[in-house]
């Protein structure tokens, strides 16, 4: 595309279309493909005879076959031709198999090679080649860009894309009947080639006889509709049995079988990832002491009903309560992780498969996205260094689009991605060249190591110096601009031209597309081509309903699909940059991988954080959720989406179903009657149907797209619009199932587009954010976009790399954590307070059970912070009271509680070892586990009430990610009252310990034994508060005065209510007693 670099500003609704400053758009130019003569069964080159003439196995029809292809079809197969079903002569060079005649063979002799199936010098090389494999590949992949078998020919093979399924010999497909199969060879691939009709040479004789079917296995049926629905379920079993194979030499010394591509060929045709099962010296433990554990709280809460406290019944039974709701959370949690696994990929399968020496890259295109909202508070350096290491990403500059979505409108962000676009000339071309990692420049050169490690260039050290100088230079021109923009002239921002910018009013501004890298001409300095760089900010108008992030990210699914239409998407935070060069490489493996990439709609990377303490005070790494949590679910049916860091299949966002897996039809007998049958009938009839609600659009209309048949559309153009909008180019692109953009549409037809898709009322009557794209309805949006996707049957995948994908900034200070939690849990609840909730929604689906489990501790956990609350209260009143939530234990008890604690640390200390954490991240997990259930869960709980059931509805402000050059979260509250319920736990707790062992000083020896139960539960809630009392106390952070006159207050009341309520002393006055003492 190209728009000259200029600004394209616009509003579909009030029919403005400006290109800024621009000239006249210039169409594209289309790529032919090419193709070849090819085998149709294997897809190799058909290799020449040692006339020098093509080789043709079938004298009857020319069916292009290759040696290798005929010669197995003749050992292993049905001896016949797959189109025709006439049987195969035998011919010179191949040898005799059982049912050749005198008179089916050639007019030649060949005594040399008719008995001989061993010698491997008797093939053609390009035979011995493809022979080889066979016997060591046992199927092939069912991607449309599989790899072929690279033979010695003189030909090259070009990409084939097959719509024909062939059976594999020996296998039966139960629907079809068998007057219609055709077995062909197992190591058979897909193809799509048009090769033009091979004549017999009528010098040489043939011999033809009639078609028998009751001879033959199978008739003439070559390319039915039946092998057609055959296809996609033939693919998955083969590649299903593919296996590993090493090499195996010959001991006659044949030449051919050393061929240094070989090995390269198998290798391609491997799964491009496999899964790495938990050791079961590791996990069969785990999952007994779970069950045990279960077995235990069940002998716990037997002992805890049967035995009340009745001097203390209502403590009793509030106790008994919340561990009742404990137990079941432990249960939501727990269960998920029943089966953890991790992953292992291969980049070099990967390269082998689609990235051929000499050929085009076959990798799929990936559009990444990449959401800013507030430049003052989100630093434009921060956007710069993830743009940067997305376009310096290893990856083929064709396939990667970056696109910046600014939902503030800031000129600041624009002017920033212009200089960042200037400086990418130069330090993309920098990093490729030295393979610098990470590829954002200030990440890069903060690094304290050796960056002269493994560096062998004599130019680098230069190199290197001139880059980071070139960088200091970019870092003070947006400063500059960061500087002049703190203070806004009173007629808006003009752009350098004179024109007024469009985005001066934030909540009335058009839609802004610009499209600053990926144009003909820019390059870098090197004279190589860049990613496309494009700015999108969406038209806002006051009066309609934006969804914050979600509509934002939703805009750019629409925008560049008009214009880049990649398969796959890839989004970012602002401030997560790509730590990984081969980030992009690692999710191809699952999302390209022939055998299991079909029904993968995400692959999600773990989050790791930048600038946090050594010692991770408040478990801003969250690594007992990355590490163990997320293993456990990509057992099951994949993780959850977590906002930041995942490659989405485009397909899986329109809210398409998974791939569904054919499964064998029960066998009935043909004697029973209709009737029984009816149920069935009628059942597969609906099926049936729902089959066929593919999403077509009728593209008559649009500028240089081609018609489609009125028999394929199956769906009423309303519904689609209804669906989708109502941009007939953007429902073109919702269909196309290879992706990429319309090389036949003009750039100025595709940006006019563009600007309608992200206008603010395109979205009105459709289906986006209820179905479609990301999912509305909760600040949250990530968790119920991943949730819709695995209820229309799709599974995840967890990726992490050994060396982190990506990096972000994570929150420091306490204020700010808790302000992130908040937001995390106040979306719980809007989910679980609406028709999304797990607990009702998505039943019959694709939903499994234990998937379900997760999504529903997901949206329960705001709960527990009301039992929580009230539980880390207990301890304070057994204190003051003198009471105790548990009777007088006996030994049963003792052992009971001994072997539920025993449980708890042998659960915990088996997930650190599969997890691969440490018990100072553990610790740290269950601290903030406490401090952020009785505080950020708590006024999210209420918060979320008041906004579903009252209406009432707090509105989100950026929190600066420029304090103290650390970053934190966006779209949080700021609430500093929400130090207050835990500083007043604290209180509480240290006055009933002080007061506990003040009255036990007083009492005697006696008192001592009941006090140590009542300390060693205050004690735990203390240990678990800590970091909160360190983090009001520390350096980073001074506590507010309002928050310890609130705390003391409050403290202050319960503790006299308690005492007022239970005194220490009896009502009756002291209780007097004789002592035995002469005290005169």
């Amino acid at each position: 595309m190209n728009t000259a670099g200029r600004l394209i500003a616009g509003s579909h609704n009030r029919n403005e279309f400006v290109l800024i400053n621009a000239e006249d758009s210039v169409r594209t130019k289309s790529v032919e493909e090419l193709s070849g003569q090819t085998c149709r069964i294997c897809g190799d080159e058909i290799e020449l005879t040692d006339e020098g003439e093509l080789f043709v196995a079938c004298n009857e029809c020319a069916f292009p076959v290759c040696r290798t292809c005929y010669e197995y079809e003749r050992r292993e197969g049905n001896q016949a031709c797959p189109q025709c079903r006439t049987r195969y002569n035998r011919i010179k060079g191949s040898p005799r198999v059982e049912g050749d005649d005198d008179d089916d063979e050639d007019d030649t002799d060949d005594l040399d090679n008719e008995f001989d199936y061993g010698n491997l010098d008797s093939f053609h090389p390009h035979a011995v080649d493809a022979l080889s494999v066979s016997r060591l590949n046992t199927s092939r992949g069912s991607h449309r860009n599989a790899s072929r078998i690279n033979g010695q020919s003189e030909h090259e093979p070009s990409p084939l894309h097959s719509e024909i399924p062939l059976l594999t010999y020996g296998e039966e497909d139960y629907k079809i009947s068998s007057d219609q199969h055709a077995l062909v060879p197992h190591f058979m691939d897909r193809g799509n080639r048009v090769h033009p009709m091979l004549y017999p040479d009528p010098s040489i004789s043939s011999q033809r006889r009639p078609m028998v079917p009751e001879k033959d296995i199978a008739v003439y049926g070559y390319g039915s509709v039946a092998w057609k629905d055959r296809m996609e379920d033939w693919t998955k079993k083969r590649c299903d049995k593919l296996q590993v194979v090493k090499h195996q030499g010959v001991e006659d010394g044949g030449n051919d079988i050393d061929d240094p591509d070989l090995p390269m060929m198998d290798e391609a045709r491997q799964p491009l990832s496999r899964k790495l099962p938990i050791s079961s010296s590791m996990i069969n433990p785990y999952r007994l002491i779970i069950l045990l554990r279960l077995v235990i709280l069940s002998l716990f809460f037997h002992y805890r009903i049967l035995h009340p406290v009745k001097d203390a019944y209502g403590l009793w039974l509030t106790s008994v309560i919340c561990e009742i709701w404990f137990a079941a959370s432990w249960i939501l949690d727990q269960f998920p992780k029943w089966y953890p696994i991790e992953r292992e990929t291969y980049l070099d399968r990967l390269s082998l498969r689609y990235e051929k020496e000499g050929k085009p890259t076959e990798l799929a295109s990936v559009d990444v996205f990449v959401s800013t909202v507030d430049p003052t508070k989100e630093p434009p350096l921060i956007t710069a260094n993830t743009v940067l290491s997305i376009l310096a990403v290893d990856y083929p500059v064709d396939k990667v689009a970056c696109y910046v979505s600014d939902d503030g409108a800031a000129m600041l962000t624009f002017e920033a991605l212009s200089e960042t676009s200037e400086f990418a000339r130069k330090w993309v071309p920098f990093s490729k060249k030295f393979n610098v990692e990470p590829r954002a420049p200030e990440f890069y050169f903060s690094q304290k190591i050796d960056y002269l490690k493994n560096k062998v260039h004599p130019e680098f050290f230069r190199e290197r110096r001139a880059m980071k100088r070139e960088y200091e230079e970019f870092k003070v021109r947006i400063n500059a601009l960061v500087s002049m923009a703190q203070k806004v002239p009173e007629d808006g921002w003009t752009m350098q031209d004179g024109t007024p910018w469009p985005g001066n009013n934030v909540r009335d501004h058009p839609g802004m597309i610009q499209v600053f890298l990926g144009q003909n001409g820019v390059c870098d300095i090197e004279g190589n081509e860049l990613p496309c760089l494009v700015y999108v900010s969406r038209e806002k108008r006051p009066g309609f309903e934006h969804h914050k992030k979600a509509g934002a990210m939703n805009a750019l699914v629409r925008v560049s699909a008009v214009l880049s239409n990649a398969p796959y998407l890839l989004n970012v935070d602002c401030d997560h940059y790509i730590n990984n060069s081969k980030a992009l490489r690692e999710a191809m493996c699952f999302m390209m991988d022939p055998t299991s990439g079909k029904k993968v709609c995400y692959v999600q990377f773990p989050q790791r954080f930048d600038g946090i303490d050594r010692h991770d005070r408040y478990s801003n790494r969250n690594v007992v959720f990355f590490d163990i949590n997320m293993k456990g679910l990509d057992g099951v049916q994949g993780p959850i989406y977590v906002g930041t860091g995942c490659v989405f299949r485009r397909v899986a966002l329109y809210g398409n179903d998974a791939p569904a897996k054919k499964k064998r039809p029960s066998k009935t007998c043909n004697c029973l009657p209709k009737w029984c049958c009816l149920c069935c009938g009628s059942r597969r009839n609906k099926n049936e149907k729902k089959k066929k609600t593919t999403q077509i659009h009728a593209l008559e209309n649009i500028e240089g797209i081609e018609e489609l048949s009125i028999e394929k559309l199956n769906v009423s153009e309303t519904k689609l619009a209804k669906k989708f909008g109502q941009s007939p180019v953007f429902v073109a692109s919702t269909v196309s199932e290879s992706g990429g953009s319309r090389h036949d549409v003009s750039a100025a037809s595709l940006l006019r587009e563009g600007i309608q898709v992200i206008s603010c009322g395109y979205e009105d009557k459709t289906e986006w954010g209820k179905e479609v794209g990301w999912i509305y309805g909760s600040v949250t949006e990530d968790i119920l976009t991943g949730f819709k996707m695995h209820c229309h049957g799709w599974r995840s995948v967890y990726c992490i790399p050994e060396r982190p994908a990506f990096k972000g900034s994570a929150p420091i200070n306490l204020s700010d954590r808790l302000n992130q939690v908040l937001r995390w849990a106040l979306g719980s609840v809007e989910i679980f307070l609406s028709r999304h909730c797990p607990i009702w929604y998505g039943y019959g689906g694709g939903l499994k059970w234990l998937e379900r489990f997760s999504y529903i501790n997901s949206v329960v956990f705001p709960w527990t912070s009301i039992p929580l609350l009230v539980y880390c209260s207990l301890p304070a009143i057994c204190l003051l009271t003198g009471k105790f939530i548990v009777p007088e234990i006996s030994n049963y008890a003792s052992l009971i509680f001994m072997a539920l604690f025993i449980s708890i640390a042998a659960t915990g200390i088996l997930e650190m070892q599969w997890g691969g954490i440490g018990i100072d991240d553990w610790w740290r997990n269950e601290q903030f586990w406490v401090i952020g259930g009785v505080s950020s869960h708590l006024f999210a709980l209420f918060q979320g009430l008041l906004k579903v059931l009252a209406g009432v509805s707090t509105n989100f402000t950026v929190t600066s990610k420029a304090a103290d050059g650390k970053f934190s979260e966006i779209y949080m509250f700021k609430w500093t009252s929400l130090l207050i319920p835990p500083t007043t736990l604290l209180i509480i707790n240290i006055v009933g310990v002080i007061v506990g062992i003040s009255d036990a000083i007083n009492n005697g020896y006696d008192s001592w034994g009941p006090l140590f139960g009542r300390l060693f539960f205050a004690l735990w809630v203390i240990i678990h508060l800590y970091p909160f009392l360190k983090g009001l106390v520390g350096k980073q952070d001074r506590l507010p005065t309002i928050i310890v006159v609130w705390s003391i207050l409050l403290a202050s009341i319960l503790t006299l209510l308690w005492v007022r309520i239970n005194p220490f002393v009896s009502k009756d006055g002291p209780v007097l007693e004789v002592c035995g003492l002469n005290c005169d």
